[in-house]
């Protein structure tokens, strides 16, 4: 009898938690994700209704929508911080497997590529401001150092950029013969360096100046120009060039 009693209680308290938990399926159309984007397009849903989509389900305790809305919790709802985090980060949350993570973590980076390459359009790169606000999709999302170079036309037009270094959290190199060899091969008559502080240091190193120093003046002997060198972090940037660094 006792155990009865207890297969009996486990069973309604297991009622009680699906029941406290309702279904999409059984909200009203026009409050469920997919069928709301459907019928009234997709710029009505919000930042976790979206997000529920991708992800597809929640979990026995929480629906698609209520886990999404968790993440975005732990996140401050900002998008720009929810597009740094790993699928390990994800996956800390219940219901969030790594097919969830990764789903969503490859719509965020779509989403990032989308507005970067939108922007990409030969522009003219020629001040500091500019050349930073082309950069900063290339490195708003990194947690590691990269060197992008950006190759220009004498009308400082943008011919082409490259990532010519990646590494950890201190230095990333850039290869000068990689550089220039790229800077022949696009018949460009003017590079920028660029790269990223992950630490948001607003200030070049020793390395980062030397370096600056050698690639100048191996440029300098093929006829291009060295006209920046950018360090990118997210409160702002460091110019070499307005600095007073480059001759």
């Amino acid at each position: 009898m006792e155990k009865e009693s207890v297969k009996k209680k486990s069973k309604r308290q297991s009622e009680t938690t699906v029941s406290t938990r309702s279904s999409i399926r059984q909200w009203n159309r026009s409050d469920r994700p997919r069928e709301k984007l459907m019928d009234y397009g997709r710029r009505t849903l919000s930042d976790v209704e979206l997000m529920a989509i991708l992800i597809g389900s929640g979990s026995q305790q929480a629906s698609a929508v209520e886990l999404c809305r968790q993440i975005m919790d732990k996140f401050d709802h900002d998008l720009q911080l929810l597009g740094r985090a790993n699928y390990l980060k994800l996956c800390d949350f219940p219901g969030m497997g790594p097919a969830k993570a990764v789903r969503l973590i490859a719509a965020l980076e779509l989403g990032r590529r989308r507005s970067f390459r939108k922007s990409v359009n030969r522009p003219v790169l020629n001040d500091s401001l500019k050349v930073y606000e082309h950069i900063r999709k290339m490195y708003q999302d990194l947690e590691h150092e990269e060197s992008w170079v950006l190759y220009l036309n004498s009308a400082n037009h943008l011919i082409h950029q490259e990532m010519i270094g990646k590494g950890g959290n201190d230095f990333t190199p850039m290869d000068i013969k990689t550089v220039l060899r790229v800077a022949m091969e696009s018949k460009s008559s003017c590079i920028i360096l660029t790269h990223n502080h992950p630490s948001g240091t607003l200030y070049p190193s020793q390395a980062d100046i030397s370096l600056t120093d050698r690639l100048q003046n191996a440029a300098t002997l093929c006829d291009i120009d060295v006209l920046d060198h950018i360090i990118y972090t997210d409160k702002g940037y460091v110019s070499f060039r307005d600095d007073g660094y480059l001759d």
